[in-house]
């Protein structure tokens, strides 16, 4: 058996999630395929909970993460704005700061699993 260890980090406004690990790996997939609906098909979800955690973040923020062009003979497009780039880059920072400082624990913990 291997184990894993995984942070979740959430960040509230009011009783919304405002950045989560969903929509972390939303953006991360939209950043990936320039498309809402390749980044759902990614992450093996719908097209319309994609929409709704980009909507739902975009709602919470000052400016949005994500912007997004209509489709049509030029074909559409999804980006992630500077703002989103911003929030993936701290997250994935925060994450990867909790995990070098609890490392010790971590291992301790870990140890005490089943064989």
């Amino acid at each position: 058996m291997k184990s894993k260890v995984q942070f979740r980090l959430r960040i509230y406004r009011d009783d919304a999630i405002a950045i989560g690990p969903g929509k972390i790996a939303v953006l991360e997939a939209v950043a990936e395929t320039g498309s809402i609906s390749a980044a759902a098909r990614l992450l093996g979800m719908s097209y319309r909970r994609a929409w709704m955690l980009i909507d739902e973040m975009n709602q919470s923020l000052a400016s949005p993460a994500v912007n997004t062009a209509a489709g049509g003979s030029r074909g559409g497009g999804t980006a992630l704005t500077p703002v989103g780039e911003e929030i993936v880059k701290h997250y994935r920072a925060i994450e990867n700061a909790a995990r070098l400082a609890a490392a010790a624990d971590i291992r301790a913990l870990t140890r005490l699993l089943a064989q």
